[in-house]
């Protein structure tokens, strides 16, 4: 299994609009989002790049783990995803936003060695990708995703 890592930055006129602009800058714009805990199943491996387009794919699910941090007016927003895996594949992810990259980083750290400690695997070293934003005068958005799968809705009806 592949799971896409993207990123993006967005602002506009309210928040919603910022979110909307960084999902669009992802490339995740036109799905409908179905948030995700964080376990990475076995076999699975991260890749980082822009997800396909894919037109035919509107309105369709698509199942993530998202970190999304908001700036209203002023100031400096940062979302990151950290992760680490074992040999095989199987691992955790996680989540965190603040106002600098170095305090997601912080976050990151802390979380993963927290949930290493409570797992008899052996997990390789963490990874991470954070990205930032600044506003000005307007709401500004930050989103990092890792992508699982786009699934089309008729699925769910067989």
């Amino acid at each position: 299994m592949e799971i896409v890592l993207t990123a993006g930055v967005g602002n506009g006129p309210t928040a919603l609009a910022a979110f909307d602009g960084a999902l669009q800058d992802a490339g995740i714009a036109n799905y409908n989002l179905i948030p995700l805990s964080s376990v990475i199943p076995i076999g699975a491996r991260i890749v980082e790049r822009r997800p396909e387009h894919r037109p035919d794919h509107y309105g369709w699910r698509l199942y993530v783990v998202l970190s999304v941090a908001h700036t209203k007016h002023s100031g400096a927003a940062y979302a990151g995803l950290g992760w680490m895996q074992t040999k095989d594949g199987r691992g955790l992810l996680v989540e965190h936003h603040g106002g600098s990259a170095e305090e997601v980083h912080q976050r990151i750290t802390s979380s993963l060695t927290h949930m290493r400690k409570g797992r008899a695997y052996q997990y390789g070293d963490s990874a991470e990708k954070i990205i930032g934003t600044t506003a000005d005068r307007m709401p500004s958005c930050a989103v990092v995703a890792a992508v699982f799968q786009a699934q089309n809705w008729a699925y769910a009806h067989r």
